[in-house]
């Protein structure tokens, strides 16, 4: 029997995934599977993959691929790219491999924890006088651009009981978590919207109630919003979501805005609470919530071009941002919103710590008066901070993140004397939250010192250790490390993401050093790196020209040491324009608690007092007095109590634009890709992009007083074949007067060819066990990218099922991640498989092995049910039958 479909009707697939055990996640596997199928690239691993905030990145040696999207059961992952090295290959998320395991630590004893810091005069983690009401709130969904699905509007409202008049309002928005479970099957997680039948919502946004609590009994009014529609449903734009979490955070701000204002029905939930202060908010985002609320602030300030699924009116202020363990895909922090960044330091999720971009990259960008704050934290990892994402407290499935399945850890390993308990993180978490929102909500600068690196602990975190460093706020820039700066003796200009050892600062994993996803260099990005063979090997650094420190108490530094190195001991002096030298003291900077899985090459902040009279500084010496060793200072400055008025600088907005045209029938055409900006000012960016052949390339940007758009050219050569469609990306970062809203953006070239037809040939529908059920796809005609389908077990329509020992088992469990015992139904396992018909080819063969075996068991049955990935449309099925060997 032929039997003909056509690419007609898309699907629209629910994932189903395997559920984690509560007291771990899945091995990160130790052999892939590669299949690279024209410019279709899939992974596939023997074991499921955890979800991860940070992405699942696939790389050609060093050359950044994309984002890979992931499968029904987290187990094959899939990304359209052009490959030219296909054995160069790698599988990465936030700098870290894995398509390897890593060997064990060799000879790593026990990290020793910082010194535990004198406690602050004030303690944010204090409850505060207020009792507290806990509710929830459920709104009509809304529609947003680029989700198939409508998102929830739904909400838990932790509010003060018997406050007075209007209360400053903070906003808490989640992380990417798998959506759905099956309360009667613990082997079944979804990331599906909404929730299908028999599964119930993980409820994601009232894993933050002990931080709620804590706020709501100081007097603050809290929120925490569901985020599920966009975790299941961000996979496949650009920015892996940002945008629609600012719209969902915008949107919920809109309703708060008008029940502040005696508008629209009010929740009971929000009934019963303080009315919000809505020129006082403050919004705390966890991974990639963190880069959605930076998204929210920065529409708030400049509003996005074109339609983001929210178009009204801002009627609140937003007076700063608290980032948990945050992901920053897009490299573009909101320069004039204040913001305390947290760096857990055993995160195995966003492992990297990118989060540190939310700090280092504002520079240069504005007035720099908002305070920008670094909390490292000794011992955290991703997940704990949220109660709904912890073993022992979560109502779905949850693991701990660090690295599940590795080696042991000598610092992060669960019970190891440098590892939180989850109990602990909690509470520091909740205490630095609660000083975030006294500081930017309150103007209350008594907890200032917690956060701006003066070096004290609130004794509500302890036993945590957390250390600070900011920019901002009261400081005189002195030495940020640019292409003018020189530098003499130890001390050598370093760029930070080179990927040349003689140019780069170090190979160690440091925040600081986190590159730009696909940028070939970015030249702007400088620190300056010291080594020396003997003590007393100066290092001196001159900025381009004498810096006025009149007015700074102390002059700070941001310095780091190896991991885990002892105790460096820095001689301190500056020179002034005159020549005159002046001794400052010294400074002491420990390495961090690390190992090869962390990234603990973090700076400190470390200052010297500055005598009176020191006008014009000229240059910076540092002495060590240590016989070896090495550091780097990420900058240095004028540092002076307190903060100052923060006023926001109308900054050009810069948008990558994405823009899609139709291939054409025939003949070369050029289109440009566009990147958007606003403003009047000279406004300085640079592009990331692809030259032909695939080659990255970048350049620097100047845009002047009335221009409003960069270009860069794209030439294609259209044709009557079908093929995917084929993006040209773009991606801008801001280097001076710009802030980014969207980072990446590109040339979207859309195939307006009639998709093949397939017909499904039988070749062995029916076989004796050992033999292979076989079926030929062939298409009506060549095309010029693959075709490829997926496929699963459905239960027969009658007779017998096969079963898992009626297959191979290596087939199984190549297809599957599942071992063939207990016997079951083909259709109660995991089982998915993928048929590709490469570009200029019209066929392939799919077979399913079975094996032979002692039980009499009758004539069997296989059912598999097909639909079209790409092109799609698909939707066949098809029955085997296999018999009694002889």
């Amino acid at each position: 029997m032929r039997r003909t479909v056509a690419f007609l009707i898309p699907v629209l697939l629910a994932a189903v995934l395997p559920a984690l055990p509560a007291s771990a996640a899945p091995e990160p596997p130790s052999s892939p599977d590669w299949t690279v199928s024209g410019d279709v690239i899939r992974w596939t691993t023997s074991t499921p993959m955890p979800l991860l905030d940070a992405g699942v990145e696939f790389w050609e040696g060093d050359r950044f691929l994309g984002r890979a999207q992931e499968s029904a059961n987290l187990r094959t992952f899939t990304l359209k790219a052009a490959l030219t090295d296909p054995a160069a290959l790698q599988v990465r998320s936030a700098g870290k491999r894995l398509d390897v395991v890593q060997p064990p630590a060799a000879g790593l004893s026990v990290p020793e924890l910082p010194a535990s810091q004198p406690p602050a005069d004030v303690d944010p983690g204090t409850p505060g006088p207020y009792a507290t009401g806990t509710g929830e709130y459920a709104l009509d969904p809304i529609k947003l651009p680029e989700y198939a699905a409508p998102i929830e509007m739904e909400a838990v409202v932790v509010a003060p009981k018997g406050a007075p008049g209007k209360r400053p309002l903070v906003l808490f928005l989640h992380g990417r978590h798998f959506t759905c479970y099956s309360k009667s099957d613990p082997n079944r997680i979804l990331m599906s919207w909404p929730c299908p039948s028999g599964s119930t919502a993980v409820p994601s946004h009232q894993g933050y109630l002990k931080a709620q609590q804590l706020l709501a009994s100081q007097g603050y009014l809290t929120v925490s919003i569901s985020a599920n529609g966009v975790n299941a449903q961000d996979a496949m734009t650009a920015d892996a979501g940002a945008q629609g979490r600012s719209s969902l955070v915008r949107h919920h701000l809109a309703k708060w805005a008008d029940w502040s204002s005696g508008r629209g029905t009010v929740p009971a939930a929000v009934q019963s609470a303080p009315a919000a202060d809505m020129t006082k908010v403050l919004l705390v985002g966890h991974s990639r919530g963190g880069e959605g609320v930076n998204r929210a602030a920065t529409d708030s300030l400049t509003p996005p071009p074109g339609d983001t699924g929210f178009s009204g009116p801002v009627r609140w202020n937003i007076r700063g941002d608290v980032l948990i363990g945050p992901t920053i895909f897009g490299h573009n922090p909101a320069p004039d919103v204040p913001s305390v960044t947290f760096l857990p330091g055993c995160d195995g999720d966003v492992s990297d710590l990118q989060g540190q971009i939310f700090v280092d990259q504002t520079r240069g960008l504005s007035r720099g008066d908002a305070l920008h704050s670094a909390l490292y934290m000794v011992g955290a990892n991703h997940n704990y901070f949220n109660s709904e994402w912890t073993p022992g407290q979560a109502q779905a499935p949850a693991f701990d993140d660090f690295w599940p399945g590795q080696q042991p850890d000598p610092l992060c390993t669960p019970g190891a004397p440098t590892r939180l308990t989850a109990d602990q993180q909690q509470a520091m978490g909740a205490t630095y939250v609660a000083a975030s929102a006294r500081l930017f909500l309150g103007r209350d600068e008594s907890v200032l010192p917690l956060l701006d690196g003066s070096g004290v602990r609130a004794p509500s975190a302890d036993p945590a250790r957390v250390l600070s460093h900011a920019i901002g706020g009261d400081r005189r820039p002195f030495v940020v490390p640019d292409g003018a700066t020189q530098v003499s003796g130890s001390a050598r200009i370093c760029q930070q993401t080179s990927r040349d050892a003689a140019a780069a600062c170090s190979t160690t994993r440091s925040p600081h050093f986190v590159g730009f996803r696909g940028a070939v260099a970015q030249p702007e990005r400088l620190s300056v790196a010291l080594k020396w063979s003997a003590a007393g090997q100066a290092g001196v650094i001159t900025p381009s020209a004498p810096v006025s420190l009149n007015g700074s108490r102390d002059l700070a530094l941001r310095l780091a040491v190896p991991p885990n190195a002892a105790a460096t001991r820095f001689g301190v002096s500056v020179t002034d324009h005159s020549g005159q030298k002046r001794e400052l003291g010294s400074v002491s900077v420990t390495g961090l608690p690390g190992s090869d899985r962390t990234s603990s090459l973090w700076a400190q902040e470390v200052r010297v007092p500055l005598p009176s009279g020191v006008g014009r500084v000229a240059s910076l010496e540092l002495v060590p007095s240590s016989a070896a060793g090495e550091a780097w200072l990420i900058d240095a400055y004028g540092w002076d109590k307190g903060l100052v008025p923060v006023v926001p600088t109308r900054l050009a907005r810069v948008d990558a634009v994405v823009t899609a045209v139709d291939e054409g029938d025939s003949g070369t055409q050029t289109h440009n890709i566009v990147v958007t900006a606003t403003g009047n000012g000279t406004r300085v960016i640079r592009l990331f992009y692809n030259e032909p052949g695939n080659k990255p390339a970048t350049r620097l940007v100047t845009l002047k007083p009335g221009e409003h758009r960069a270009e860069v050219p794209v030439t294609y050569t259209g044709n009557t074949k079908w093929s995917g469609d084929v993006r040209h990306p773009v991606s801008v970062l801001a280097i001076s007067n710009a802030v980014v809203g969207s980072a990446t953006g590109g040339l979207l070239v859309r195939n307006d060819d009639a998709a093949p037809e397939v017909t499904v040939t039988p070749v062995a529908d029916s076989v004796v066990e050992g033999g292979a059920l076989k079926w030929r796809l062939t298409l009506s005609e060549p095309v010029d990218s693959p075709v490829t389908l997926g496929g699963v077990p459905v239960v027969p329509a009658s007779g017998t099922e096969l079963s898992t020992t009626d297959v191979d088992a290596e087939w199984l469990l190549r297809n599957s991640g599942e071992e063939a015992l207990p016997s079951r139904p083909l259709s109660a396992t995991q089982l998915g498989f993928y048929a590709f018909i490469r570009a200029g080819e019209t066929s392939v063969e799919f077979e399913v092995p079975t094996v032979a075996d002692a039980e009499t068991e009758g004539e069997e049955q296989v059912r598999l049910k097909f639909e079209g990935i790409s092109p799609t449309g698909t939707d066949f099925e098809v029955i085997g039958k296999v018999g009694e060997a002889a």
